[in-house]
Order: C-alpha cells, then sequence, then structure tokens
C-alpha cells in the first residue's frame, strides 16, 4: 500500500515507542560573534538582549527548552523548497538530528557543498569552519519508523531534492499526533538514522546531555572534518555525494 493512501488514523496504528540520544551539528558562533565586536562582558550582554528583542517570539510550548532545541522551532522555513519534512515558509518547525555524531557530520558536509555548488563564486574560506555538535535525549510513545517496509525503500519519500511527498507524509504524521520520524540518511554511506522531532513532547530532556567541538575544512579535495574531544576525523571527497544532481557541476577548483 502506498503511503499517499493511509490516514492519520492508520499512521497512528503504528506509532511505537522511542528512546534515543541523538547529534545535530551547528555552526558554533553564538557568543564569539557579538563578542568580536564588543570590548567588555556588559557590552556584550546588551548587545545580545538587542539581538534577542529582534528576534520572532519563543512558540509558548517550546519555552522550557534550551536555545539550541528551541531555535529550529522559532523560525519559519526560509528555502523556497522546504526541508524533507517542512514545507515551505511553513511555521511548523522541525529539529532534525541523527542517531550517531558521524551521521550528523555527513549531513552538515553536504550541505557545506551544496552551499557552495549554488555559490559558484564564493572562494573556499582559509580558515577552517568551527561547528557545535550536541547530543539530546528523545522519547515519548508517538514514533513513525520510515526505516522498515514498506516505507524504507521508497523512493519519493527518500527522494534527493523533491521533499514534497515527504512533506505531505508528514502533515499526515502531526494531524496523527506523531512526535517524531525515524527515516534513513542518504548522506552516511551507512545510511544509518536521522530523526525528525516535529513536537517539544520528544525532547525528554530540556538541555543538551553532551557537546563536541568539530571543524570543517572544505577545499578543492572535498570535506575534511576533526573533533578534538574525543579525537576523531572524517573525510568526504569529491565522489562522496555524487548521486545527488545538485553537485554534478560542482566547481572545485576556485
Amino acid at each position: 500500500m502506498s503511503f499517499s493512501t493511509w490516514t492519520p488514523d492508520e499512521l497512528s496504528s503504528r506509532a511505537e515507542a522511542f528512546s534515543f540520544r541523538c547529534w545535530r551539528i551547528v555552526e558554533a558562533q553564538h557568543q564569539a560573534s557579538t563578542m568580536k565586536v564588543t570590548d567588555t562582558l556588559e557590552e556584550q550582554n546588551v548587545l545580545e538582549q538587542i539581538i534577542e528583542e529582534t528576534k520572532p517570539p519563543i512558540p509558548s510550548d517550546f519555552t522550557r527548552l534550551h536555545f539550541l532545541l528551541m531555535t529550529p522551532f522559532r523560525y519559519s522555513a526560509t528555502n523556497p523548497n522546504g526541508s524533507r519534512f517542512r514545507r515551505p515558509n511553513s511555521p511548523l518547525g522541525v529539529f532534525y538530528a541523527s542517531e550517531y555524531a558521524a551521521t550528523a557530520i555527513a549531513e552538515m558536509a553536504f550541505y557545506r557543498l551544496l552551499f557552495f555548488a549554488e555559490s559558484p563564486a564564493t572562494p573556499y574560506p582559509q580558515n577552517p569552519g568551527e561547528y557545535t555538535g550536541f547530543a539530546v535525549e528523545v522519547a515519548g510513545d508517538r514514533a513513525f519508523n520510515l526505516t522498515v517496509a514498506p516505507f524504507a525503500n521508497d523512493s519519493r519519500l527518500y527522494h534527493l531534492w523533491d521533499y514534497s511527498h515527504s512533506q505531505a507524509f508528514a502533515d499526515r504524521a502531526r494531524e496523527a499526533h506523531i512526535g517524531l520520524i525515524r527515516y534513513s540518511s542518504l548522506r552516511d554511506p551507512e545510511r544509518r538514522s536521522n530523526f525528525a522531532v516535529l513536537s517539544p513532547t520528544a525532547f525528554a530532556k530540556p538541555d543538551p546531555v553532551d557537546r563536541q567541538s568539530w571543524k570543517f575544512h572544505v577545499d578543492a579535495n572535498g570535506v575534511r572534518a576533526a573533533c578534538e574531544s574525543p579525537p576523531a576525523l572524517i573525510a568526504f571527497d569529491r565522489a562522496a555525494f555524487s548521486a545527488d544532481p545538485r553537485l554534478k557541476d560542482f566547481r572545485w577548483a576556485r
């Protein structure tokens, strides 16, 4: 049966309990950015407060959450295509994470290359970019698993760039009060799991439970990611994401 014929009630009947620790990677620029343009801690605090007041209000259901968990729900989607489980311009946020830090690194490496693919005149940065990896704990009884049959091999749900079918699935999942969608990563060579958190109730704890510091270096050879603690090095060469047509004509020399 095609997922497109499933009703919210049918999706609800297949909801299952979940409990995971998962990882998300973000640019480490929150406080460093304001530190560069202020002279004292007091000035920095004032500037950060001014910036905070210009941001959209925090949705009431998310006020208990640390800003790293809450941020994906605070802003409307700006990508004209949306993301895999979020429609363009939708106010309904999605917190994307991965079961393993290495999978989150693969996802970030792809999107770093996609940025340069869509901006061919932009030079590679001379210094590695600094990123924070953080783990969160999620748990509940309303997850939907897309890594098993009949969904695991559905080419529409797992299309590389057309998210219309997976966005429609997320709409039905929300109607069925699904809090989390588990799905396979298309960027991880081992196809390990990603998670799309749809509801604040899916977070078992309001704060990150672990952190890592990563540096990303992009050049004509691909992407290298290095973690200081625990020590780790992951590399993606030119062919790592070649299946995605958006990288087909990537200008490596720049």
